[in-house]
């Protein structure tokens, strides 16, 4: 009798875990906008699986099922790392809610237990969000086009299998990186960027085969039962010393700073944005992680993402590695806009006399500033290994950072992070961004100086911003 309250409180717990991840993003996107995010990804991967013919004429099949699997292992990478910043995020953004992971000493169960039922939580509902939906719509696609592989019933069902396990590796790995960060923030920041140093080296002389070693992938290749026990392993470990070691005690030690703003704002000089740019950068180096999110959220994917390329630019010669670093690195810089507008809200400023607008241009400007970081990683790649492209890299570079700032100031105003889960804008902005990207791939292959197209770009991106300040002004709801 003990036994089957023990097991039903046990599910009670992950049920209502599961709702209250559903009720916290229904309510900020909106019930209808949210629920058909799925829908989306599904019709989404239809449409671009119908051209999985013409990928085919150049690329294996192998290498779609590599670039799938490492896009799944980078998106779980992302979701477990709101382990490293969710607590300051929850507390700044919504202090008024109280999570039942972050209420776990009221229940009477053991705190461990409770994150164990939170990362299953996680595994479930984003399988469900994600992963289902986009094999659902690459499965569909195989019914209508010649598809190799990809039509045979049991692989589409390796896939689900293996694909899962991309995306759990990926939320395990974080979460015991989150684990140790929270036990020495410097220890794990130190071997993050160690890391980062050695892919870096070794990436150039790496063979290609070595990324098809992800157990995940190679078992969706040739399946084995050892691959599905590594696979197990690189997930289970993790998750078990994290959970071993979990650490929820923050003791709020005092802390005490110089004043650093007026010295920031007298080095920044005397233009308009100054003290919001001193201010956006005290609060980046204050906050959870610090600086470190630099390198944990933006240069170790970029690190994976130039190994990668790397890989695929031996096996197709004519792509220029370093034009598409360039094109990615424009797509990935627009992530930093999200942090700078994550721990504030226009409220906080509702008392000044300042506009929605004037919030968004100086997040810009703090934007400007931040870019120098992928433009230094961008120009030391381009001399290191094409230099002759380092003109046209920087321009593509610059360009589509723009655009895609733009894009994101139009749609989501000073909620980026939020507003893309709804259906209806994530659409319009895959619309404005992936027909834009495909087209810089194709012209990639003609060399470097057809991505000068982009330049035309500039002014329609202008204009955008320019439609998105009139936009967000005039929107009654500026407290979010």
């Amino acid at each position: 009798m003990k036994t089957t309250i023990c097991r039903d409180f046990m599910f009670d717990i992950f049920k209502n875990m599961v709702k209250e991840e559903w009720r916290m993003h229904s309510s900020l996107f909106g019930h209808r906008g949210f629920a058909l995010f799925p829908v989306f990804i599904f019709l989404f991967t239809f449409f671009v699986s119908l051209v999985l013919p013409v990928f085919r004429e150049i690329v294996t099949d192998a290498q779609i099922a590599l670039g799938i699997h490492y896009f799944f292992l980078l998106l779980g990478c992302m979701i477990g790392a709101f382990g490293l910043m969710g607590r300051e995020f929850m507390n700044r953004r919504f202090g008024q809610a109280s999570l039942i992971a972050y209420s776990s000493r009221v229940l009477p169960v053991s705190e461990r237990f409770v994150f164990a039922n939170f990362l299953g939580k996680d595994i479930v509902y984003y399988f469900v969000l994600y992963i289902l939906p986009f094999v659902a719509g690459f499965s569909l696609a195989a019914e209508f086009v010649p598809a190799g592989i990809f039509s045979i019933p049991s692989v589409l069902l390796t896939l689900v299998l293996t694909l899962s396990l991309s995306f759990v590796i990926g939320i395990s790995t974080v979460f015991f990186l989150s684990t140790v960060y929270a036990h020495s923030g410097k220890i794990s920041l130190f071997c993050l960027f160690i890391a980062s140093i050695l892919l870096l080296h070794i990436s150039g002389n790496m063979n290609q085969n070595v990324l098809y070693s992800l157990p995940s992938l190679s078992f969706f290749l040739d399946p084995s039962v050892s691959k599905l026990l590594h696979s197990g392993i690189l997930i289970l470990v993790p998750s078990a010393l994290s959970i071993i070691f979990l650490k929820i005690d923050f003791p709020q030690s005092q802390k005490s700073f110089s004043n650093s703003f007026s010295k920031l704002c007298r080095l920044l000089g005397s233009y308009r944005y100054a003290a919001f740019v001193a201010k956006d950068s005290l609060d980046l180096k204050r906050s959870e992680g610090g600086l470190g999110k630099v390198i944990f959220s933006f240069v170790l994917p970029l690190t994976l993402v130039w190994i990668l390329l790397s890989a695929l630019g031996r096996v197709m010669p004519a792509l220029s590695t370093l034009t598409i670093f360039a094109l990615v690195l424009g797509v990935l810089s627009s992530s930093m806009y999200n942090w700078l507008t994550e721990y504030d809200i226009f409220a906080s400023y509702a008392f000044l006399p300042l506009k929605v607008s004037d919030m968004i241009k100086s997040k810009l400007n703090s934007y400007l500033f931040l870019n120098l970081i992928p433009l230094a990683i961008l120009t030391l790649l381009a001399l290191k290994n094409e230099p002759g492209s380092l003109i046209p890299s920087m321009l593509l570079f610059l360009t589509i950072s723009l655009y895609m700032v733009a894009v994101l100031v139009y749609l989501t105003g000073l909620s980026p992070s939020t507003n893309l889960y709804n259906a209806k804008t994530f659409a319009l902005y895959t619309l404005s961004v992936v027909p834009l990207l495909m087209l810089n791939i194709v012209l990639s292959m003609f060399g470097p100086y057809y991505s000068l197209v982009d330049l035309l770009l500039v002014p329609f991106a202008l204009y955008l911003l320019g439609k998105g300040f009139e936009k967000w002004d005039g929107n009654n709801c500026q407290c979010f």
